[in-house]
């Protein structure tokens, strides 16, 4: 349903009227009006409160729309699109006010001149390489500087956070070996982390089935976690196996959390490919074992069944070693396929999860060589059939033409296990999504009104108000913001209205980058980003640092 506009009241200043207002706290819906101005919730009038209704220079007529927080991304991959896409309108347009950047263990900071690099170019299947892009920063403060900036000089569409990634200080310090850390490494590894939490980083990241990071043991994790810890972030891993062995992978990082004392959020908590159907509850059972003793846990997860990463993440650690050009090089030793070939079709490679590749689960999303384009929608099977030749000989000419950088959907999820893992009492939502390719995955579009529409009004696995609440006030207090994740007089003005009604995910696995519907209005620090359906073009956004210790939380 449309909203009504009007001007009137004194200078400055918006007030939403008449709003469902669904506050992030999980209690129940109430009507009322919310005054907005400099960047602040200056008042919440309830239905029946005494005194007059409050004014401003602008109006929105709600008109039965739903007023909630701005929704968290916990797990973003815009690290290079914020700097390059004013719009942003693949978050902006979800009602996304904040995303978290820095996952899996990957990003591009802090650097030096050599690795840099390797780190483009190892991630150009997630972020691609924009043109003319000024790779000029170093340090984490330098880039979080550089999102304050934004790509136009004049900030962001939306607001980010930022993870130190493990495998980036592991590439800073050790290059991409296969080994241990050595305790001077393993040192100088924690004052470059110390260093990037002091200059805003919210926690740590990591990406145990992605080089360099598989390489570390859990004695160097319980290290850097200590130092985290002590700067009173938490720690975000993609852990070790989403797949064969994925209880124990849960299991060694909640010994993490335990031993170090810090807190943890598991990165995409699935329980993946059909050796887990239906295991949920074994990981919920986990999880509620560790909530009882102590460890302060959370999990992000998207409301889709297949995943998304690079067509390179499924080989074997071994043959990652070294870097993308030594890659390359086993990639064109017979020798080495060979081996490559046993630990996927025979094995089950770790970076396959420790499961058997299954080529009719694996499609092509996206393509670095644009002469390999025709690749893009079908699966490894597929490209075999249509090029005459073996999945396996498919898959190492699609790696080697593209330089490594084919993305794919992975289709090896399961809807039971989705469904109940959403409705954990630490769950919380992310996208996880790529923003580049032919065609990502549809979540980098859809996660938020998906889970709105598919989850909450069409199936009902989630009620509106514990759903809002998932996707705002929980990520707000893991992120330790004390002014964001609820409708409150005194909060930021990150804020959204939407039709409960109509909220649907637009993007489809065809048509990913297709907007949502009924979501009408986003506000980011008080400033409508999108306004009656159309982006504005403003851009409020700032990166968001971390914040001091001691914060008192009002739920």
């Amino acid at each position: 349903m449309p909203a009504e506009v009007s001007d009137e009241g004194p200078a400055g200043g918006l007030v939403v009227r008449g709003a469902l207002v669904v506050d992030g706290s999980g209690g129940t819906p109430y009507r009322a009006d919310a005054l907005i101005g400099d960047g602040l919730i200056r008042e919440i009038h309830r239905e029946g409160d005494p005194g007059p209704r409050p004014a401003a220079a602008r109006a929105i007529e709600a008109d039965g729309l739903a007023l909630t927080p701005g929704f968290i991304d916990m797990h973003a991959h815009s690290d290079l699109a914020l700097l390059t896409d004013p719009g942003h309108e693949a978050k902006a347009a979800q009602g996304v006010t904040l995303e978290v950047l820095g996952q899996d263990g990957l990003s591009y900071a802090p650097v030096d001149d050599s690795t840099l690099p390797g780190l483009r170019r190892q991630l150009a299947g997630w972020n691609g390489e924009p043109p003319g892009l000024d790779w000029s920063w170093r340090g984490v403060g330098e880039y979080l500087d550089r999102l304050d900036a934004g790509p136009q000089g004049r900030g962001l569409a939306v607001n980010a956070a930022y993870l130190v990634p493990h495998g980036t200080l592991r590439a800073l310090v050790l290059g991409w070996e296969d080994r241990r850390a050595t305790a001077a490494e393993t040192a100088l590894m924690n004052r470059q982390l110390a260093l990037a939490l002091e200059q805003g980083a919210v926690g740590l990241s990591a990406g145990l089935s992605y080089s360099p990071g598989m390489y570390a043991d859990t004695g160097e994790l319980v290290s850097l976690c200590r130092t985290v810890a002590a700067h009173d972030g938490y720690f975000s891993p993609h852990h070790r196996s989403y797949g064969a062995h994925a209880l124990d992978a849960y299991a060694e990082m909640i010994e993490v959390a335990r031993r170090s004392g810090c807190a943890l959020h598991l990165a995409h908590a699935t329980m993946n490919f059909q050796v887990n159907a239906g295991r949920a509850d074994e990981l919920t059972a986990l999880l509620d074992a560790a909530l009882a003793d102590g460890v302060d846990l959370t999990l992000d997860t998207y409301p889709y069944l297949p995943g998304s990463t690079t067509l390179a993440a499924l080989l074997p650690g071994w043959a990652t070693a070294g870097g993308p050009e030594r890659t390359l090089a086993r990639l064109a030793d017979p020798a080495a396929r060979a081996a490559i070939r046993t630990a996927l079709e025979q094995q089950g490679s770790d970076g396959c999860h420790g499961v058997v590749a299954d080529w009719d689960t694996v499609q092509i999303s996206g393509v670095r060589n644009p002469a390999l384009r025709p690749a893009v929608g079908l699966t490894v099977s597929q490209l075999a059939r249509r090029d005459r030749v073996e999945p396996f000989a498919a898959y190492v000419a699609l790696l080697r033409e593209d330089s490594l950088g084919t993305t794919i959907l992975q289709h090896v999820g399961d809807e039971q296990n989705v469904r109940t893992i959403m409705r954990h009492p630490a769950h919380t939502g992310g996208s996880d999504g790529l923003l580049v390719g032919d065609r990502p995955h549809p979540r980098a579009w859809g996660t938020f009104p998906r889970y709105l529409g598919h989850y909450v009004r069409e199936q009902g696995v989630l009620g509106l108000a514990e759903c809002v609440q998932h996707l705002s006030a929980r990520p707000a207090r893991r992120l330790r913001l004390p002014d964001r994740g609820l409708v409150r007089s005194g909060y930021r003005a990150d804020l959204v209205l939407l039709d409960p009604d109509t909220v649907a995910a637009g993007a489809s696995y065809e048509q990913p980058r297709t907007p949502p519907t009924g979501i009408p209005y986003v506000l980011v620090d008080g400033v409508p980003v999108v306004d009656d359906h159309r982006r504005t073009g403003a851009t409020p956004g700032r990166s968001v640092r971390r914040s001091p210790t001691g914060v008192s939380w009002p739920i």
